[in-house]
């Protein structure tokens, strides 16, 4: 496919891994997250990567391009900010909503602190379609957009995820980025059979690919990133390769770092799994187009479910053969009311049984019809209100405890001090600040304050780690860091004064 970036092996670069990074032979790029990056203080070994040109790939997790609301042009400036400090062909995001709540609901804007999934309703379509075009225009290089995993459902979708995910890229020319794990983690907690799902999808429009591993826990699958890739997820992502030569592929691992030769081996894994014909690293000129389904991958539907739809002929109304037109350039899209280049007028999603025209803009009434739902759903995982109706109540508390923890793990990474200072207790003392205290703004903000509410309550136990935080807490709340000037003194006791009240 003309203008696609082939990447090759890759792997997500952590600062734990940064080194090993450095010394593996055979990644051809790396993915870092884009919040993580700081555009005047690119780290040392990221630079070094570039230097030897590998490419660097930001990925971003904070647009929220599936909530109600358009996206922040603050955030989208940064975003593309980073893009070009790193010199990167392509950007990423997620089909995700992080966020709810504020003026289109009249109620307090609530944060989830992780990735949710958006509704798989016309109306959720049209806003995230408006929200890309949006987020296409503001950036200097093409954008891909990831499916996420799930631990629970929307009640009354009224598509597949294959079906949205086409549709998506149908209106918008957006790139995908398919997580197999992923894909795996709504197989094993939602039903949804992955083979299934890539037969829906629009190949031809995968910018790369993410692996990865998982663990159970609460009885249902996560996708942790923190533990080797298991068969069943290496059994899709050769699913896909047989369908199309992915023009990358990324190794994801957040947590419990193995060695470096344990992260060689799961590379050389993820190679052999797209087979030995279509190494990544030496991909020729047709990567990204499709190839035959290859002999032995079997579906993973249910039993009794013998159905197969042929590639050629998914319900996205692209001809058989007729390949998805993705060209290159800044906010590259089809103009709205054309096709793409290669595609039949016809192909539009007007001609999908029961699809209504695609709208230029979402109408205010369904962003407010899909911002009252989303605000619903976060303030009952965050908030403890109760659940909409629909929802499976258990796989709510599941969500909600999933999303409480993975809120006390990013302020242990943006505030390592804060675990230090408290030792074993951290964890508990957090998650019991957390119950009753949503997220309503930044990861920092939130550190700063639940210092400040375990002081309020004389914790910790220990004088000398109560010191210790005072000091931390003071040293971060005020606009700048202390001095020991008389005034600087003056400031530290009145408010030392008023933690102690």
């Amino acid at each position: 496919m003309s203008g696609r970036v082939r990447l090759g092996t890759g792997i997500g670069w952590r600062p734990e891994i940064a080194e090993a990074v450095e010394r593996m032979p055979g990644v051809d790029w790396v993915e870092v997250v884009a919040e993580n990056v700081c555009p005047g203080h690119i780290a040392p070994p990221l630079l070094r990567l570039r230097e030897r040109g590998v490419n660097v790939v930001p990925h971003g997790v904070g647009l929220g391009l599936g909530g109600a609301e358009r996206p922040d042009p603050a955030r989208l400036a940064a975003l593309a900010e980073r893009a070009e400090a790193l010199g990167s062909p392509l950007v990423s995001e997620h089909i995700a909503f992080v966020r709810a709540g504020g003026a289109l609901t009249a109620s307090q804007r609530l944060e989830a602190g992780h990735l949710l999934p958006v509704p798989r309703t016309r109306d959720a379509l049209d806003v995230l379609c408006e929200n890309v075009r949006i987020a296409q225009d503001a950036l200097p290089v093409p954008l891909a957009l990831e499916n996420i995993a799930a631990l629970i459902g929307w009640p009354g979708e009224e598509m597949t995820e294959g079906r949205f995910l086409s549709e998506l890229v149908e209106r918008t020319g957006v790139r995908l980025l398919i997580d197999v794990a992923n894909l795996y983690t709504n197989q094993v907690n939602r039903g949804e059979d992955a083979s299934a799902a890539l037969d829906e999808l629009p190949v031809e429009a995968i910018a790369y690919v993410h692996v990865a591993g998982g663990a159970t826990r609460d009885g249902v699958w996560h996708d942790s990133h923190g533990h080797p890739v298991p068969q069943p997820v290496l059994d899709i992502l050769a699913d896909l390769a047989s369908r199309v030569t992915p023009p990358g592929v990324l190794l994801e691992r957040d947590e419990n770092f193995p060695a470096q030769a344990e992260l060689e081996r799961e590379l050389d894994t993820l190679r052999a799994a797209v087979s030995r014909d279509r190494l990544l690293a030496t991909a020729g000129p047709s990567a990204g187009v499709p190839a035959g389904r290859r002999p032995g991958v079997t579906s993973k539907r249910p039993s009794g479910d013998t159905t197969r739809r042929p590639p050629s002929t998914v319900t996205t109304g692209r001809p058989s053969g007729a390949p998805l037109a993705l060209a290159t350039g800044p906010a590259w899209r089809p103009v709205q009311g054309t096709a793409p280049a290669a595609v039949p007028a016809t192909a539009a999603t007007r001609d999908v049984p029961d699809a209504p025209d695609a709208p230029a803009q979402a109408s205010d009434a369904a962003r407010q019809r899909v911002a009252l739902r989303q605000a619903s759903l976060l303030s009952a995982l965050v908030a403890g209100t109760p659940p909409p109706e629909g929802f499976d109540g258990q796989r709510l508390r599941v969500q909600s405890r999933a999303l409480t923890a993975k809120r006390a793990s990013v302020v242990a990474k943006v505030a390592p001090e804060l675990p230090e200072i408290l030792g074993a207790e951290y964890r508990s003392a957090f998650l019991a600040y957390a119950r009753n205290r949503p997220l309503t703004a930044g990861h920092r903000r939130d550190a700063l304050a639940f210092a400040e509410h375990l002081l309020r309550a004389r914790k910790p136990r220990s004088p000398r780690a109560r010191r210790e935080l005072v000091r931390w807490w003071l040293e971060r709340s005020g606009p700048a860091p202390l001095t020991g000037r008389p005034l600087a003194r003056l400031a530290r006791t009145a408010r030392y004064a008023l933690l102690r009240r």
